[in-house]
């Protein structure tokens, strides 16, 4: 692989090994850049099983899911049928938001994670994040997946969906800082006051919906005086990178700005398609228009904002 070219951009300044693509999280853990991810994944194309199985089978190592999604034991499964060494990959889940999952002292954590385990037949889990702050008793939960850490069920703790606010609450009750926070996270919406946060915390940012759920990309079968001028300008781009499309242009605008990023598809081609994002890079020009495009837009919900509110007299 070629290096990660990081002079275009305003990439975070974290530990980084010997392989470009892969971050030393804030613990001493390697994870990789590039995640395939498994929310809604399945329906009438490939299943989520055989769609894990394909994406390892062609160079992913980094598989994300959750409890919320429904599908860690198929998750499993294709990871058994891709017949990989557990070493060779990188498994993300998440803990689900509601009270029977975050902890009250009755140990609703550690049996959640238990679970998972036990659905996803892997031995350990590389990262377990809280998945959203929108749960009640975020800091016992919090403490609950460090001691499942001591206990090597895990071994990165972090979160997802994290605002300043929520990251400084964990700060404030003396807890080690998350290895990740997983947000929402793409041209159109670039998290500046959080990613910033997070790097001078050494944090490490992980992005999803990085394509923005299909919603700012053009529809290129229209004439290209029927675009509008985002589209066109991102249509343009493909004529300085050959063969590449839209999808992969802000695929590598997240992976250029230092982000690890989480890709999802059911379609082999797309899947291939997707994980074609390491060996090149955008020039300074394209990669200052996509910064250009911020404008706060949320294509999925947005507990980054969610106030903190104390529960029961205990801490958030």
């Amino acid at each position: 692989m070629s290096e990660l070219n990081n002079n275009n951009n305003n990439a975070d300044e974290e530990k980084t090994s010997t392989d470009p693509f892969i971050k030393i999280l804030n613990d001493g853990n390697k994870i990789p850049m590039i995640g395939f991810g498994t929310y809604k994944l399945g329906g009438n194309t490939l299943s989520v099983r055989d769609a894990v199985k394909y994406a390892i089978e062609i160079g992913y190592r980094h598989i994300d899911t959750a409890i919320f999604y429904g599908n860690e034991k198929e998750v499993g499964e294709g990871i058994k049928d891709a017949k990989i060494d557990r070493k060779e990959l990188f498994i993300t889940t998440k803990l689900l938001w509601y009270d029977d999952h975050h902890e009250t002292g009755k140990g609703q954590t550690e049996r959640a994670v238990d679970a998972s385990l036990k659905r996803l037949g892997c031995g350990y889990i590389d990262l377990y994040l809280i998945h959203s702050p929108r749960g009640k008793h975020n800091i016992r939960t919090y403490q609950a997946l460090l001691k499942c850490k001591e206990q090597g069920k895990i071994r990165s703790v972090g979160c997802s969906n994290f605002g300043v606010h929520h990251l400084k609450a964990l700060e404030a009750a003396k807890l080690p800082l998350p290895a990740v926070n997983q947000i929402e996270l793409h041209p159109w919406l670039q998290q500046t006051e959080i990613v910033r946060y997070c790097r001078a915390k050494n944090i490490a940012i992980q992005s999803y919906s990085p394509l923005v759920k299909g919603k700012k990309i053009p529809n290129e079968s229209k004439p290209l005086n029927q675009q509008s001028a985002e589209h066109k300008k991102l249509i343009d781009m493909k004529k300085h990178y050959d063969q590449k499309s839209v999808a992969q242009i802000l695929l590598r605008w997240n992976l250029q700005s230092g982000h690890i990023v989480i890709v999802k598809s059911s379609t082999r081609s797309r899947i291939a398609e997707n994980l074609d994002i390491l060996n090149w890079t955008l020039n300074d020009h394209d990669f200052a228009v996509l910064n250009a495009f911020e404008c706060g837009y949320h294509c999925t919900w947005d507990p980054t904002s969610d106030a903190i509110a104390e529960h029961d007299g205990d801490q958030w």
